[in-house]
């Protein structure tokens, strides 16, 4: 009867055991690590900018130089020396997400920044705190920041997830990015809702890439626009019908592949829409033969596509192109 009964128990020990092992493991799956899954599915637009491919690139001192100098800037620099953070070697990532115009409709999200990297929490949220902050614990448990201030007419806040994970923004958008990060990324933009169903528009794995839903930033949107030349106002005209707008960039050796790319139901705005982006580079091609005749041969090499529902242009902006435009433009601003 013992040995009956040490069996018995031993079963279900080893039942209460599995059991347990099968809700750690379902827990494990609900939450997420994917950074691009804490962006909500509502978002108007996404951009991902990866800063640690952007370092070799010869866009690279451009970029970090701007960093710098924000850097520089009072209590900015303050900031950075208090938490030893140092933009350039600290983040590698950087994921924005915004509603149109700041003014987001009924269950939408304001204004999110995510930054992937290495931070020392400990020393941020000092920082934090001694300019005003609020340690705060939302709804999923975790702990924020409520900022002085506010954001898109909410309140501020950031929250340091780990060591590797920062999400700011509004309170609300902060809030609900946690809540996703709880759930395993419900009703956000790896679920395949909203923007997330044009993910495959874009190489995720892109140097840079954005989506913009033109639908939602057009509403209202009233006169011809800029640009000067028959082209440029058909290029703004034909925009118009544009109902989704995918960017991205590639660092590719020592230079950077574009590509952009607009969605449109309307075959005939389409058409316009190829037409006039051929005519842009060709009054481009035209515009620089004097001035700038190297660049001639890198817009020559710009080609323009279409398929079975949008247009594209994508081409290559070589290295020695690129330095020389930055060095232009910093004996220009000196």
């Amino acid at each position: 009867m013992d040995a009956i009964r040490f069996s018995t128990v031993s079963r279900l020990a080893l039942a209460g055991l599995l059991t347990l092992g099968l809700a750690a493991d379902a827990l494990a799956v609900r939450r997420t690590e994917d950074s691009l899954a804490l962006v909500p599915a509502s978002a108007g637009t996404v951009g991902v900018i990866r800063w640690n491919e952007l370092k070799s690139s010869p866009l690279g001192p451009k970029i970090f130089s701007s960093m710098d100098e924000i850097s520089a800037d009072g209590d900015a620099a303050r900031f950075l020396q208090e938490t030893g953070l140092t933009p350039r070697e600290d983040i590698d990532t950087v994921i924005v997400a915004m509603s149109p115009g700041g003014h987001p409709g009924p269950g939408d999200d304001d204004g999110l920044v995510i930054f992937e990297g290495r931070f020392d929490t400990n020393k941020i949220g000092d920082a934090l705190k001694s300019r005003g902050a609020v340690l705060t614990k939302a709804p999923t448990g975790d702990a924020y920041y409520r900022l002085e201030g506010r954001v898109q007419d909410q309140e501020g806040a950031v929250a340091l997830v780990n060591p590797g994970l920062i999400v700011a923004g509004s309170e609300p958008a902060v809030l609900a990015a946690l809540a996703r990060k709880e759930s395993g990324g419900s009703g956000g933009l790896m679920s395949g809702e909203g923007l997330g169903k044009f993910l495959s528009r874009v190489d995720t794995s892109a140097s840079a890439w954005a989506l913009v839903d033109m639908a939602r930033f057009t509403q209202g949107a009233t006169g011809e626009g800029g640009g000067e030349g028959e082209p440029s106002r058909a290029v703004v005209g034909a925009m118009k019908s544009v109902t989704l707008l995918a960017l991205q960039a590639k660092v590719h050796g020592d230079a950077v592949d574009l590509e952009a790319t607009g969605l449109t139901p309307d075959a005939e705005k389409r058409d316009l829409l190829e037409d006039s982006l051929r005519g842009v580079l060709a009054m481009w091609r035209m515009a620089v033969s004097e001035k700038s005749p190297e660049l001639v041969s890198v817009i020559r090499k710009f080609q323009v596509e279409h398929d079975t529902d949008s247009v594209s242009i994508r081409g290559s902006l070589p290295g020695s192109f690129l330095r020389s435009l930055a060095a232009q433009r910093h004996a220009i601003k000196n």
